[in-house]
């Protein structure tokens, strides 16, 4: 699985201690460092079946820095992916990607029956 956060996320952090503690197999990366490219973005969504929307950090200083609440509504899923893939921070984190399955935000209940259904821990 690929873990990605952003260390100093208190979310992420609780996020990473779940899955250590798990016992789950992850590769940790960095958002600042290396944000999600268009790419990767457009093949998480459609491996997870989310909305483009759910991958918006809606709750970001960014996000409302740029008053993106007002300005997504009227912005192509283009002009949106290119938005994500520009800056790590646009991003809900922390985001699991799986092989069969994407997760942003830390759910834990969630994240409890997905990971282990569809992972050895």
């Amino acid at each position: 699985m690929l873990f990605i956060e952003y260390p100093k996320c208190s979310t992420c952090q609780k996020a990473r201690k779940w899955l250590e503690s798990s016992g789950a197999e992850f590769e940790k990366r960095y958002i600042v460092e290396q944000n999600p490219t268009r790419e990767e973005l457009e093949e998480w969504i459609k491996k997870g079946s989310l909305p483009l929307k759910k991958f918006f950090n809606t709750s970001g200083r960014k996000y409302k820095e740029m008053n993106l609440k007002e300005k997504l509504p009227a912005m192509s899923e283009d002009e949106q992916l290119e938005l994500l893939a520009s800056d790590g921070m646009l991003v809900k984190r922390p985001v699991l990607v799986g092989d069969d399955f994407v997760l942003t935000g830390f759910k834990e209940k969630e994240w409890l029956e997905i990971v282990h259904k569809n992972c050895t821990m």
